[in-house]
């Protein structure tokens, strides 16, 4: 079974089309699916078209879970604590699925000769880029390549139920660049990679840093991204230089796109 954990707040004009995504996966049965939707305190409507949703769907095994708002972190885990497939996947309220996304990567951990614990595909039909490299149409994904680019959307991820228990869950208190967070502990003990097919169209198709989602938010995504830099050299996983050069590397980054974002914009 796939434990499909989607995060909700505020999200009425989206999440029905994330969950007939899920609904018109090919090749695997809506049964094999367990979505837990995670009601984050929303204030809109997303939480009665959900248990409208819910009564047309009966065949689908959907539980939604209201909590007060703690962020994206806060709400994952609340979903992650009562998961039950052998697989989990996850799924932002306003992402959509290709039909062929389950299909395709669950034959990638079926395959014994590859041995792979955590699979994310490329999505809006970007491309992967540096620092990882294309081999039998998939990018390995390790500490290192972390610490410079994340090629991993949440949307695209599937992983092994061992990695959540090898693991432990998102750190609550950090609501952004908290994906990166997690996928570096993840690292330490488990064979990750990136597809080289693009499944999965990421709010709506648009660009994601300076334009949709929690990316949008640039200056928190570098407090985000600057707050794992320290916790990395605090667990011994980087040394005092790498940690200067990483922070500066980001802050140029940072710099970078604000103008990006802005010349886009303006266009």
């Amino acid at each position: 079974m796939i434990s499909v954990i989607i995060p909700m707040y505020n999200a009425e004009k989206t999440i029905i089309n994330a969950l007939n995504s899920i609904k018109a996966q090919t090749s695997v049965q809506i049964t094999d699916f367990e979505i837990i939707i995670i009601n984050d305190g929303s204030t809109d409507n997303s939480r009665l078209l959900v248990e409208d949703y819910m009564n047309q769907n009966q065949e689908m095994k959907i539980q939604l879970i209201n909590k007060a708002n703690g962020g994206v972190s806060s709400a994952r885990n609340a979903g992650l604590s009562v998961a039950k497939g052998n697989y989990i996947a996850l799924l932002d309220a306003d992402d959509i699925w290709m039909p062929e996304k389950t299909q395709t990567q669950i034959k990638y951990f079926e395959d014994k000769e590859m041995d792979i614990d955590f699979l994310a595909t490329a999505r809006n039909n970007n491309k992967i880029l540096f620092p990882y490299t294309i081999k039998n149409n998939l990018a390995e994904i390790t500490f290192k390549k972390l610490l410079i680019r994340n090629e991993a959307q949440p949307s695209t991820v599937i992983f092994r139920k061992k990695v959540l228990e090898n693991t432990g869950y998102f750190d609550e208190d950090q609501r952004y660049a908290e994906d990166v967070n997690y996928w570096m502990k993840v690292s330490l003990h488990h064979r990750m990679y990136i597809l080289n097919e693009s499944l999965v169209i990421v709010g709506g198709g648009k660009r994601s840093f300076g334009v949709s989602g929690l990316s949008a938010n640039l200056s928190e995504m570098r407090k985000g991204f600057e707050k794992n830099l320290k916790e990395m050299h605090f667990l011994g996983r980087i040394t005092w230089l790498q940690y200067g050069l990483l922070k500066l590397f980001y802050k140029m980054k940072y710099v970078i796109l604000v103008c990006r974002t802005f010349y886009n914009n303006i266009k």
